[in-house]
């Protein structure tokens, strides 16, 4: 449905709609839409959003926004958080919406379902959509126990695990894999939505406690180096055996791995003797490799020099 930006949207029209066999689009104020709760899935100025962007402007909103109407009369979105985005930046004050009705876990498991299709989703995006929709899946089933402490416990849904993979595509065991990404700590989780260390690794992490991930950030600064598998793995046995301290994730993390062997690798402690303290391990690289350059012109044109001399 095409929407026009100052188009007036129809009380009596809206009310229609609280009927939850009454399903129409109309149209309702931005203002009145607000973003869902624990939103998983971020919303980034990215090629794919452009492309949105484009299309919204020429054509308009053509697939209207999915939305659930709150006790305080504003509406919460489960499925267009892009959508809307674009119109603000368009100047829309009104966008179409489908007002549905639904309970909190039919909430979570649809807006999940409507963004899991995207082409690029961040680690940290599909590990917190993983779990928020295995929690809403086992709420829905009633799956509960009781610890030996007393303390309610949800069962470890293999059903509702499966039925996620059984949907995305994956093994029960990587959607597993995925929800643990959601204990590790938000620096750690950027640096694997940036590249900066790989999904083993990470997921080995996060069996480490908070404290224990703060000393692999401080040990990945201090070695210059992100973890390989085996590091890992190794860092997470000394954290279970309760012998894992700054000092050993240092001596791990400096080791040569057999990929770098072939590498020249210096500490930011030993660089620091000719580089200022506030500068960055690229800083110093970009500089070092300037400066070899600079070297390399000066001995290009004295060989010239002594070939001409030579004549």
């Amino acid at each position: 449905m095409n929407c026009k930006k100052n188009a007036n949207s129809n009380p009596g029209e809206e009310r229609q709609l609280f009927h939850p066999e009454s399903e129409k689009v109309v149209e309702i104020g931005l203002e009145r839409l607000r973003p869902f709760k624990n939103h998983p899935f971020k919303v980034k100025e990215d090629e794919a959003m452009a492309q949105l962007m484009e299309s919204i402007e020429r054509y308009g909103i053509l697939n209207p926004l999915i939305v659930m109407p709150t006790r305080e009369g504003v509406y919460q979105i489960v499925s267009g958080h892009r959508r809307k985005y674009c119109a603000e930046k368009l100047g829309y004050t009104q966008v179409p919406v489908i007002i549905r009705y639904m309970k909190e876990e039919d909430s979570i498991i649809s807006m999940v379902d409507s963004n899991l299709h995207r082409d690029k989703i961040l680690f940290s995006e599909k590990a917190f959509a993983y779990y928020m929709k295995n929690e809403a899946m086992k709420r829905k089933t009633g799956k509960r126990r009781r610890t030996q402490e007393g303390q309610l416990e949800s069962i470890k849904g293999t059903k509702t695990i499966q039925l996620i993979g059984k949907e995305t595509g994956e093994s029960p065991r990587q959607v597993l894999r995925y929800i643990r990404l959601t204990l590790l700590v938000p620096e750690l989780l950027d640096m694997l939505d940036e590249g900066k260390i790989s999904f083993n690794p990470a997921v080995e992490l996060s069996f480490l406690s908070e404290v224990e991930q703060k000393w692999v950030l401080n040990g990945m600064d201090y070695a210059q180096a992100a973890p390989s598998v085996s590091q890992a793995k190794r860092i997470k046995a000394l954290s279970q055996e309760k012998k894992l301290t700054q000092q050993k994730i240092n001596e791990i993390l400096s080791e040569i791995k057999k990929s770098d062997m072939s590498r020249v690798i210096f500490k930011n402690s030993q660089m620091y003797k000719y580089f200022p303290r506030h500068y960055s391990a690229e800083q110093m690289k970009e500089e070092i490799i300037a400066l070899l350059e600079k070297d390399l012109k000066r001995k290009e044109r004295q060989r010239k020099k002594e070939e001409k001399k030579n004549v």
